[in-house]
């Protein structure tokens, strides 16, 4: 079974556990996490444990598919009326477009906590892991350096573009790696500085995109930075600029990546990955 098959299939069973809940709750839950988008979080989680000699499947699975959730929950959060206030996500309505703030609100909420359940559940056979893996994808969601900062950063009259990236973006990229380890039965921390760099190298690739894409590419609304104030690499450095730095931390990434037994593969997915997320005419080559 491939990453994304086995990513979707801990997803599905996750998501038809809450559908004994209130009816409108469970379809705004589904409606943020399916259809699938590129799901880059959860297989950089699946590629790390691979290459760190994975040795519980079913602990890596539940590891990457927490992270996801959480991902989609930042989501449905972000679209919401009072940040963003984003019609369309994923190529359709957004959830609160869909289905209200109020369970827009509420299905976030429920898939930060189903994240943790599914980590849970997926620790049977491991439970002196589980504690290092529940402290990695709690310090990814709140404060100081997690998600919900990253979006309090927003709402800050002077915000520093390192550290914004970092914690809306990079927290769940550096997640996704350390997490990825742990399940495997090795130290997360020093995959850290590969998690770091390749979530800014993300961050700064969807700011390119904000910049010189369309929604109907993006699949959301394009230029929400501009309108919005919002810092932006293409605003602070320029095109150019901003493409230099994606190619510095797609390097630094590549060069972070600790010994071990698939490190080649994972240097040239880090590669591939950093092309892939620029608009199609500003791709380059990958090496």
């Amino acid at each position: 079974m491939d990453a994304t098959m086995r990513i979707e299939r801990i997803l599905g069973a996750a998501l038809d556990g809450a559908a004994a809940g209130p009816p409108g709750l469970a379809a705004a839950m589904h409606h943020g996490v399916f259809p699938r988008g590129a799901r880059v979080r959860p297989r950089l989680c699946l590629a790390v444990a691979a290459a760190c000699g994975e040795d519980d499947a079913a602990l890596a699975d539940a590891a990457a598919s927490a992270i996801e959730l959480l991902h989609c929950a930042s989501l449905i959060h972000d679209d919401l009326p009072c940040f963003d206030d984003a019609a369309i996500r994923r190529g359709r309505a957004s959830v609160p477009a869909a289905f209200g703030a109020p369970l827009a609100v509420l299905a976030g909420d429920a898939l930060i906590v189903l994240a943790f359940e599914v980590l849970a559940s997926g620790a049977v056979r491991h439970p002196a892991r589980l504690a290092a893996l529940i402290g990695i994808v709690a310090r990814a969601t709140g404060t100081p350096f997690g998600i919900a900062a990253g979006q309090a950063w927003e709402c800050e009259a002077e915000i520093d573009l390192g550290v914004y990236h970092r914690a809306k973006t990079g927290a769940l990229f550096t997640a996704a790696t350390l997490a990825g380890a742990v399940a495997a039965g090795v130290e997360g921390e020093p995959w850290r500085n590969f998690g770091e760099s390749l979530g800014e190298a993300y961050q700064v690739a969807d700011d390119i995109g904000d910049c010189l894409s369309n929604a109907s590419r993006l699949g959301k609304p394009a230029g929400q930075d501009a309108a919005r104030g919002r810092p932006n690499a293409v605003a602070s450095l320029g095109v150019e600029g901003a493409l230099r730095l994606l190619d510095r931390l797609a390097d630094a990434a590549a060069a972070a990546i600790p010994p071990c037994p698939g490190a080649a593969g994972l240097r040239a997915l880090t590669r591939l990955e950093a092309n892939r997320l620029l608009p199609k005419n500003l791709s380059r080559n990958a090496a």
